[in-house]
């Protein structure tokens, strides 16, 4: 058995993967412990799973105010020092890393420590932290082949990113009379997305257009937009949080999402086609690049955020119920970017270079 320090953090997309390799490794016998901070979702998230977490005070370096720039820059060293001790406290044989801010000092570390260095990179364009650690990682295991080019010839695997097996076992969605259209944010929600589908209810009702909407508005933005929805006469749900995902993508003809890397990964595995509208403004711009390979592959559509508003809602929605036989074809090409034994592949990868 051997220990596995498991890097990353602040987002759920950077936590609930991480937590599938972990689970993974935990059954095949070996220990991992996670390195974070207290505001990321990995504070809530590892507990919750009965792994041990360990702190260090860490921010952003890419896309914040120079203030924040100087304050991670003041915390560098002493996060470093930190991880270093840590590292040295329970002796792993391997860093697993996500990337993002919270990885950076605890893979520092782990290199000055002479320690394998695996990286799970989800985006096509990689995060800053696995863009400066690179050169030096033993592995780095890709959700697109087009970031291969960012790490040294020979170290990088296609794994995917872990997706719940529950959207791999999704039944296909027989046919109906009207389309059913999933809108999510995200957890958190999204404001464009959210008055976009306020404001295209308008062009549905005057159509008399056979639409049913399932749409996470998250917290902030739900209580206006359910009290609207239930004046509009429009057919659906509109919740703040959708706690089985899986059950609404089952039930969804068409997905409108943004395009990070854990949205794109379920998209994948459920076989769904999409419209994805990505965040402007996301570090790197890597969910456009996410977008862009899926509309490239023909497995989705991508529409800007600042294009996005009800009209163009609506047309999307209606070009696409009026051809099935497209659908069908973007979800078979997303399907394509499916990985449903990515944590598997990632802990046969960790175990190989365990010394």
């Amino acid at each position: 058995m051997a220990t596995i320090v498991m890097a990353g953090g602040g987002t759920g997309g950077h936590v609930v993967p991480l937590l599938a390799v972990a689970r993974e490794l935990k059954s095949r016998g070996h220990e991992c412990v996670f390195i974070g901070t207290r505001t990321g979702f990995e504070a809530k998230l590892v507990p919750a799973a009965s792994f041990p977490l360990e702190f260090i005070e860490i921010g952003g370096l890419n896309r914040v105010g120079a203030f924040q720039v100087a304050r991670t820059m003041s915390q560098l060293p002493f996060s470093v020092l930190k991880a270093r001790k840590l590292i040295g406290q329970y002796k792993p044989g391997v860093i697993f890393s996500m990337g993002g801010y919270v990885a950076g000092p605890v893979v520092v570390a782990g290199l000055w420590k002479r320690l394998p260095i695996v990286v799970m990179e989800p985006n096509v364009f990689p995060g800053l932290s696995n863009r400066q650690v690179a050169r030096f990682v033993s592995r780095a295991l890709l959700n697109f082949p087009e970031a291969a080019q960012y790490f040294p010839e020979g170290r990088s695997t296609i794994t995917g990113l872990p997706v719940r097996p529950e959207f791999f076992n999704l039944r296909p969605k027989a046919p109906d009379s009207r389309i059913t259209v999933l809108i999510t944010g995200g957890s958190q929600g999204s404001r464009r997305l959210n008055e976009a589908a306020l404001e295209s209810w308008r062009y549905f009702r005057e159509a008399s257009f056979p639409v049913r909407f399932i749409h996470q508005t998250g917290v902030a933005g739900h209580e206006a937009i359910a009290k609207k929805f239930a004046q509009s006469g429009m057919e659906g749900e509109v919740v703040p949080f959708i706690e089985d995902m899986p059950s609404a993508f089952g039930r969804a003809d068409l997905v409108i999402a943004r395009a990070g890397a854990g949205a794109l990964a379920e998209l994948a595995a459920a076989g769904k086609p999409a419209i994805l509208v990505p965040l402007p403004g996301a570090t790197d711009e890597h969910q456009l690049h996410n977008a862009e390979a899926f509309s490239k592959a023909g497995a989705a559509r991508v529409i800007l955020d600042a294009q996005m508003d009800g009209g163009r809602l609506f047309e999307e929605v209606s070009r696409l119920s009026a051809q099935p036989a497209q659908l069908k074809r973007m979800g078979e090409q997303a399907r394509k970017f499916a990985h449903p034994d990515a944590a598997r592949q990632a802990a046969e990868i960790v175990e190989g270079l365990i010394p």
